[in-house]
C-alpha cells in the first residue's frame, strides 16, 4: 500500500464560515465560502466585496498565521487591526494579492522581482565559462565547480564566480553607478545658460555663490577672458573654464573702497567641479541648488548593465548576462532550451535541474501574457498589472499546499487574449490543494469560478449583505442578482449615446524612437472619448503617458519637447488633465468632504449661527483639523491607537468625543438640529436633501452625487476608498470648472469597476464631453471600449511585436478589422460577424 493510497478523512472542511462580520459596511454577514475551490466575490464599488475577502477572511488569516511566530518575531513586523467578525471556522493561513502593489524601487527590475535573474546568476556560475587572470576561457566542467579554478592553458589559479558575482546589487554592481545602470552627472549646456554675458557678469552659474567666486579669479589668471561674452571665449578657454585641472593659483583681489589689494592662494574648481562638489556638501540647501545643472543618465561605464566589468567576463552559451537579460522572455525560453547540447555531458544533472528551475519560474509568466519582457526592465517601468501578474506567478510558482490566496482584482490591465493565461493560473493555485479567493469584475473570470458571492445590492449602507452566491451558471438566472444579467451576455453600456457635433480638428502627434514605438504617427479626434486597446506592453503607456502628456505639457509651457517627439499638434487644447485611481490623501483627515469643498461651505453655515456669532468663531472653529474645534484627546482623528508591544496596534474610538472629532463646545452648535459631527455622518445625498437651500454647499456636493457617489459619507476617510471611488470623486472635483479646451487621460479607468459601474462612468464622459472636454482612455474593458467615439487598437503583440497601429475607427471599424488585436472580442461583444483572428496575437 502507497501513501497516497490512504484515504482522505471525510471530517476535513468543506467550507470557510464566516459569522458575523461587520467589518466597514459589511451588516453582520454570515456567508460559507467553499474551501480548495475558486470563489469569485463580486458586487458594485462599495457594496464590500474588498470589506469581506480582505478585511476580514485576509486579515484574520494573516493573523492566525503570525500567531504561529514568536513574539520577538511578531515585534518586527507590521500587523493590521483585527476584523470585527463574531467568528470565522476552518480558515486557513491567508496570503493576499493586493490590486495596487507598490511601485518597486530603482534597483528592482523584472528580473529581480520574478526571480528569474536569481537562477540565471546561478546558471551563470555554474555553466558558464570565465575568464581567468591572462584572458583564457575556462570551460564549465566537474573540475571548475570547486572553489578555486586552474586555467588548463596557463595553469593560474582564480576563485570561483559565485552567483553573488552577478548580482548587481552585490557584488557584481557596476562601481561608478552602484548598479542602478544611470548616475546623475552634470549638464554641461545648464551652467552657461546666457553666452552673451560675461563671466564677469555671472554667466558661469555655478560661480555664483559665495566662496566659489574666487575660481572666477582663478580663471582669469589662468588666462581666461572674463570681460568679454562667453560665446566669443575661445575652445581653449572655454575648456579651462568647464574641465581645468584642480591647480593651486594665486590671485589678486581689488578692494574699491580704500584701493587696497589682496593676494590669495586660490584651489581651481573649474564649473563643473564646482557642482559636484557642492553635491558633497553636508548642507542639504547646497546640495538641492545645483540640482538644476544635474541630468540624469545611462552610466557610461557600464553602459547600462548595471553590472562590473569582472561579471560580464563570463558567458553562457557565448553570451554574457547583460545580453541575456535584454532578451524577452520568449526568447529567453527559446535561447536556454538550446544550451544543453553545448555543455558537457558530466553535467547534464546539473543543467537539467537548473533548467527545470527555470522553466519553473517562466512558464507561469508566458500564461499571463508578459512574454514581451526582458529581465532587465526597470521595475518602477513596469505598470500595475504587469506588476500585479508577476507577484502572482511568484505565489503560483511556491507550489504550497493548503493556503488562502485572496487576489484582488487580478485581471487589472489585462486584454481579452490574456484573460485564458490568467485562468489557468488560478486552476494552478487550486490544483495544488489552495482555496482562491477573487474580487473581480472580469466576466471571463468570473463565469470560470467554482462558486460566487455577490455583495449588495449597492453601495454604503445600502450594501454590505450577501444578496445572491451559487455556482455562475446559477446566478445568470438569480432575480436577487444583480451580476447575473451581465454574466448571461448584457451589455452594461448602451450604444445610443448622445449625438455630438463634429470634431474641432485632431491632436496630432508624430513619435520617432520610443521603446518599442518607432516612425509612428497617431491622431485623437478633439472633443471625442478616444479609447487605446492592445495587449499588454502594444505600446499604449509609451504613447499616451510617456509622449503625449509629457509633450503636451511641454509645449503648453513653452518648453522644448522630449526628444523622441518630432511634431506635437494640441489643435486648442490648452490644459492636460491626468486622473488616475490612487489613493486621496494619507490619513482620516482627508474626507470627501474636504476634498469637493463642501467641508468649506458646512464650516461657514455653522459659523453663521446665531450661537457662533455670539461668541465670535470663524468657520475655522468648526474645523477638525484647528485647535480650536478639535477634540483635545484625538486631536480630530476620532480614534487612538494603541500600542500593545508584540500584537498589533489596536485602534478604538476615542474615549473623549466618542468618534465625533470635535470637542464638546463645538458639538454645542446646532444647525437644523445636527451638529457638525451629525453632518460629516450623512450620506452625500442626504446632505444635499438637508442643504439644497444653501446654494454653496448643495453645489459643491452635487458633482460627487452625479458620478454616482452619493453613498459616500461626508466623513469617512478617502484613503479608504476604492481605486474607483478614488478616481471618481477627482473628476467630480472638475465636473464645475469649464471644459472647453481640456483635454483628460485616464488610465485604466475601468479597473475595480462593477458593469454598472461602467455605465456610470460613460455617463460622466459624456458630461465632460458635453461641456467641450476631449478624453483619452486606455483601456480593456470592452463595454467602455465599444461606448467610445473613436478607437485605436495597438499590437499585435507586447514589445518586439507590437508598437504599431492595427486600426483606427468607430469600434464598429475597428470590430471588423482583419488584423486587429482586439477586434475578436470586440465583434463578439458587439454581436458582430467575428473578423479574422490575427496570428501575431500569440505572442500577446
Amino acid at each position: 500500500m502507497a501513501a497516497a493510497d490512504i484515504p482522505v478523512p471525510g471530517t476535513l472542511p468543506t467550507v470557510i464560515g464566516v459569522r458575523g462580520a461587520r467589518h466597514n459596511n459589511l451588516r453582520d454577514v454570515d456567508v460559507d465560502v467553499p474551501l480548495w475551490r475558486t470563489v469569485a466575490v463580486v458586487g458594485v464599488s462599495g457594496s464590500g466585496k474588498t470589506s469581506l475577502a480582505m478585511g476580514t477572511l485576509y486579515a484574520e488569516g494573516m493573523h492566525r498565521f503570525l500567531e504561529g511566530l514568536s513574539t520577538y518575531s511578531r515585534r518586527r513586523l507590521t500587523q493590521a487591526q483585527r476584523p470585527d467578525v463574531d467568528r470565522i471556522d476552518h480558515l486557513p493561513a491567508a496570503l493576499a494579492l493586493r490590486q495596487r502593489p507598490p511601485v518597486p524601487g530603482p534597483r528592482s527590475t523584472a528580473g529581480t522581482m520574478s526571480e528569474v535573474l536569481n537562477v540565471l546568476r546561478l546558471m551563470m556560475s555554474r555553466l558558464g565559462t570565465h575568464l581567468c587572470p591572462n584572458g583564457h576561457r575556462v570551460a564549465p566542467s566537474i573540475a571548475t565547480l570547486r572553489e578555486e579554478i586552474t586555467c588548463p592553458v596557463c595553469w593560474a589559479r582564480f576563485e570561483h564566480p559565485s552567483a553573488e558575482s552577478f548580482a548587481f546589487n552585490s557584488y557584481g554592481a557596476c562601481p561608478a553607478c552602484q548598479g542602478l545602470g544611470v548616475r546623475s552627472e552634470v549638464d554641461v549646456s545648464t551652467l552657461v545658460p546666457d553666452p552673451d554675458k560675461t563671466i564677469a557678469e555671472g554667466a558661469v552659474l555655478p560661480w555664483n555663490s559665495g566662496g566659489r567666486r574666487l575660481s572666477m579669479y582663478a580663471a582669469g589668471e589662468l588666462g581666461v577672458r572674463l570681460d568679454v561674452p562667453y560665446r566669443s571665449l575661445t575652445d581653449h578657454e572655454r575648456d579651462i573654464v568647464l574641465h581645468g585641472e584642480p591647480v593651486r593659483q594665486q590671485v589678486t583681489l581689488h578692494s574699491g573702497r580704500n584701493a587696497r589689494t589682496v593676494q590669495l592662494s586660490v584651489n581651481y574648481d573649474n564649473a563643473v567641479a564646482a557642482v559636484e562638489r557642492s553635491l558633497r556638501s553636508n548642507n542639504e540647501r547646497t546640495r538641492r541648488l545645483v540640482q538644476r545643472f544635474l541630468v540624469t543618465r545611462v552610466c557610461s561605464v557600464c553602459h547600462g548593465t548595471r553590472l562590473r566589468p569582472e561579471a560580464l567576463a563570463s558567458q553562457l552559451g557565448g553570451r554574457n548576462l547583460a545580453e541575456i537579460s535584454a532578451l524577452t522572455l520568449d526568447e529567453l525560453r527559446q535561447f536556454t532550451a538550446g544550451l544543453p547540447a553545448g555543455l558537457p555531458a558530466e553535467l547534464s544533472r546539473l543543467t537539467t535541474g537548473l533548467l527545470a528551475e527555470l522553466n519553473g519560474r517562466l512558464t507561469p509568466l508566458l500564461d499571463v501574457g508578459l512574454a514581451y519582457l526582458t529581465l532587465d526592465r526597470a521595475g518602477a517601468s513596469l505598470s500595475t498589472g504587469e506588476r500585479q501578474r508577476i507577484e502572482l506567478t511568484s505565489t503560483v510558482r511556491a507550489s504550497t499546499t493548503g493556503m488562502l490566496y485572496v487576489l484582488d482584482e487580478p485581471s487589472v490591465g489585462l486584454h481579452p487574449s490574456n484573460v485564458a493565461g490568467l485562468r489557468k493560473t488560478l486552476a494552478a493555485l487550486t490544483g495544488n490543494g489552495n482555496s482562491v479567493i477573487v474580487v473581480e469584475h472580469e466576466r471571463e473570470i468570473i463565469r470560470a469560478a467554482d462558486w460566487v458571492i455577490e455583495l449588495g445590492p449597492a453601495a454604503g449602507r445600502n450594501g454590505g449583505t450577501v444578496i445572491a452566491q451559487g455556482p455562475p451558471g446559477q446566478l445568470e438566472t438569480d432575480p436577487r442578482s444583480v451580476i447575473g444579467p451581465f454574466l448571461a451576455g448584457a451589455v452594461a453600456v448602451t450604444r445610443d449615446r448622445p449625438a455630438r457635433p463634429g470634431p474641432d480638428g485632431q491632436i496630432t502627434i508624430e513619435i520617432g524612437d520610443l521603446y518599442n514605438l518607432h516612425d509612428l504617427t497617431a491622431a485623437f479626434p478633439v472633443g471625442r472619448l478616444t479609447a487605446l486597446a492592445g495587449p499588454s506592453g502594444a505600446g499604449k503607456t509609451a504613447l499616451i503617458l510617456d509622449s503625449l502628456i509629457p509633450a503636451a505639457r511641454a509645449q503648453l509651457g513653452a518648453s522644448a519637447l522630449p526628444g523622441h517627439v518630432r511634431r506635437l499638434d494640441l489643435a486648442g487644447i490648452r490644459q492636460v488633465i491626468q486622473v488616475d485611481a490612487s489613493p486621496i490623501g494619507q490619513n482620516a483627515r482627508s474626507t470627501p468632504a474636504t476634498y469637493c469643498g463642501a467641508f468649506d461651505q458646512i464650516r461657514r453655515v455653522f459659523a453663521e449661527s446665531g450661537y457662533a456669532r455670539r461668541r465670535r468663531w470663524k468657520p475655522g472653529h468648526f474645523s477638525f483639523n484647528t485647535r480650536e474645534g478639535q477634540c483635545p484627546t484625538c486631536r480630530g482623528l476620532g480614534h487612538i491607537d494603541l500600542d500593545v508591544q508584540y500584537l498589533p496596534d489596536i485602534t478604538v474610538e476615542c474615549p473623549t468625543c466618542r468618534g465625533a472629532r470635535f470637542n464638546d463646545a463645538t458639538l454645542a452648535v446646532r444647525v437644523d438640529g445636527l451638529t457638525i459631527a451629525d453632518v460629516l455622518a450623512l450620506t452625500v445625498d442626504d446632505a444635499l436633501e438637508r442643504f439644497a437651500e444653501r446654494a454653496p454647499v448643495a453645489a459643491a456636493l452635487r458633482p460627487v452625487s452625479e458620478v454616482g457617489l452619493g453613498y459616500l459619507r461626508l466623513g469617512e476617510p478617502t484613503p479608504s476608498l476604492s481605486g474607483g471611488e478614488s478616481q471618481r470623486l477627482r473628476i467630480a472635483s472638475r465636473l464645475r470648472a469649464s471644459q472647453r479646451g481640456a483635454l483628460y487621460v485616464f488610465d485604466e479607468p475601468s479597473s475595480g469597476l462593477h458593469p454598472l459601474d461602467v455605465a456610470t462612468l460613460a455617463g460622466v464622459f459624456d458630461r465632460l464631453l458635453a461641456a467641450g472636454a476631449t478624453i483619452i482612455v486606455i483601456d480593456h474593458d470592452l463595454d467602455l471600449l465599444a461606448a467610445a467615439d473613436h478607437l485605436i487598437d495597438m499590437g499585435p503583440g507586447g514589445g518586439p511585436d507590437g508598437g504599431h497601429i492595427l486600426a483606427a475607427g468607430t469600434p464598429e471599424d475597428v470590430a471588423r478589422a482583419p488584423g486587429s488585436a482586439t477586434g475578436p472580442w470586440l465583434a463578439e461583444h458587439l454581436g458582430l460577424p467575428e473578423a479574422r483572428q490575427p496570428d501575431a496575437l500569440s505572442h500577446g
